[in-house]
């Protein structure tokens, strides 16, 4: 299992939010590249990127500082959030992302996701936020009546890398990740998920890494990671075997 550490961009700064809600945002870090290089010396293998204000818009918004961070890195990302058309993601991944993660876009056209994995081989993810089980888009404030097993099963064997399921509820929120429901995911498909939301401590990795035989191959964190509740250094160690 790996551990990824998130960069949330809003207005250019490294933000956290609680349950997806833009007015209870806490900023931690207004230099998103240097911030990058910080989760990259502690032992970071893959830096998650998510254009906050994209999501809401439907479009990229923070496009200098994504470039900061790519220029601030040697490990690979992966990026998230406004990203709706091909165009954005030839883009992105000509700008130096490694991975662009379609969310909205692909609850509401799938076809689009077959499309970029035809043209874009292993640089496809799709993210899946959820709220009690249903899938919700642009940017968590619409919640659809799809449930996220059902939407997840849409993209087998159209090639992509992996699935980030987020539950809502948890996210910012540091009490724990949804266990149950993020293995419930990863049994019913074959394609690869990383847990996202609610991380914020050592043994949720430990927890997360129990089921990583059912298919969750990764775990993101963010606000954990920030405050201090877990050392990014620790949790790279805890995931290699490591003491």
């Amino acid at each position: 299992m790996i551990v990824i550490p998130a960069i949330d961009l809003k207005e250019g700064a490294c933000v956290r939010l609680e349950q997806g809600l833009m007015d209870r945002d806490t900023v931690f870090n207004d230099n998103p590249g240097a911030q990058a290089r910080a989760w990259q010396d502690q032992g970071a293998e893959l830096l998650h990127i998510v254009d906050l204000d994209g999501a809401f818009a439907g479009e990229p918004k923070n496009r200098a500082a994504i470039e900061a961070i790519v220029k601030a890195i040697t490990i690979p990302s992966q990026l998230g959030g406004g990203i709706r058309d091909l165009a954005t993601i030839e883009a992105y991944l000509a700008l130096g992302i490694s991975r662009v993660i379609i969310g909205t876009a692909a609850q509401r056209n799938p076809e689009l996701v077959k499309d970029a994995c035809r043209k874009f081989p292993g640089r496809i993810v799709v993210g899946i936020d959820a709220k009690n089980g249903l899938v919700a888009v642009q940017g968590w404030a619409e919640v659809t009546d799809i449930t996220a097993i059902d939407l997840a099963k849409k993209f087998e064997g159209f090639g992509v890398s992996a699935i980030i399921y987020t539950d809502i509820s948890r996210d910012g929120m540091l009490q724990g990740p949804n266990l149950e429901a993020t293995k419930t995911l990863a049994e019913a498909i074959s394609i690869p998920v990383i847990a996202s939301g609610g991380v914020s401590s050592l043994k949720d990795i430990e927890n997360l890494m129990a089921i990583e035989q059912s298919g969750v191959t990764g775990v993101i964190t963010g606000k954990a990671v920030y405050t201090g509740a877990i050392r990014l250094a620790e949790a790279v160690a805890l995931t290699k075997g490591a003491n």
